[in-house]
């Protein structure tokens, strides 16, 4: 399809829209908590790869196709991302696959010796 699921251009990490998938395994759970929570793992391991962490984020969109379904997913945001707090969006939308039920993409600024852990 022709996109990166990261890219690093100087200091700044791009982070495309990340799912709910086990990557390894591709399976998804039913929950939209335990899919936030695996979207975090896979974003921390892109982050990680571009040596750097979940301390480094500066943005964070969330795409939800039910706005109901964001605030449960609030505790997982604020372990993931409550010592960055990135500037952030939460926009409604229909998502590629009807199994997901959300997706996250973030932006990073790496700061050299950083290796942000939630």
């Amino acid at each position: 399809m022709g996109y990166s699921r990261a890219l690093v251009d100087g200091e700044w990490i791009f982070v495309a829209g990340t799912t709910g998938f086990d990557y390894g395994t591709m399976t998804i759970s039913e929950s939209v908590v335990e899919q936030a929570e695996q979207c975090f793992r896979n974003i921390q391991h892109a982050l990680e790869q571009a040596e750097s962490g979940l301390a480094d984020v500066v943005r964070v969109r969330y795409i939800l196709p039910r706005r109901e379904d964001f605030e449960p997913c609030w505790p997982v945001l604020r372990k993931y991302l409550g010592e960055a707090l990135p500037a952030a969006t939460m926009i409604v939308a229909g998502l590629s696959d009807p199994r997901m039920k959300i997706e996250i993409e973030v932006t990073a600024r790496r700061r050299s010796g950083s290796l942000g852990q939630p």
